[in-house]
């Protein structure tokens, strides 16, 4: 069975309680990989995976050990590239989903809005975390544990 990987050190709360419901109900393998213990429901099929702290430790544990056919939830947008690339699937915690074909043009967005900010341009940020992101991600969700059965 496939595996749902979080990078779960920047995951929102409300995503979270989305996956330990979608874990519960489906029985997909869920795990949260981060600097420092998640609670998760005990008894389940969900677990907290804590590495050490330091640039890059938990999207490098995730590359490591995310295999083809697994969903990988990050804002990280070189995290997607590289679990991609062995054949994962990757989702934003907003719902967005990563695709192969999209994700050259995010490497490159991103590469660009960091040279802005580094140039004292700021771009502004995301807008707040809300219902129709929630939504989104939950949508997101179920399409890939649709697939899975």
């Amino acid at each position: 069975m496939a595996t749902v990987w979080v990078d779960a050190d920047a995951c929102p709360k409300p995503i979270r309680e989305i996956l330990f419901r979608a874990a519960k109900r489906s029985g997909v393998p869920v795990v949260f990989v981060a600097n420092s213990a998640i609670a998760v429901p005990p008894g389940s099929n969900v677990r907290c995976q804590v590495v050490s702290k330091g640039f890059d430790v938990a999207d490098n544990e995730i590359v490591r050990q995310a295999e083809k056919g697994d969903l990988v939830i990050t804002q990280d947008i070189p995290l997607a590239a590289e679990v991609i690339a062995k054949g994962a699937e990757a989702v934003h915690p907003r719902g967005e989903p990563y695709s192969p074909d999209s994700i050259r043009s995010k490497l490159n967005m991103r590469d660009f809005n960091e040279t802005l900010r580094a140039s004292g341009i700021h771009s502004g940020g995301q807008a707040p975390f809300g219902v129709q992101e929630k939504q989104r991600f939950a949508n997101s969700l179920d399409r890939y544990l649709a697939r899975q059965h």
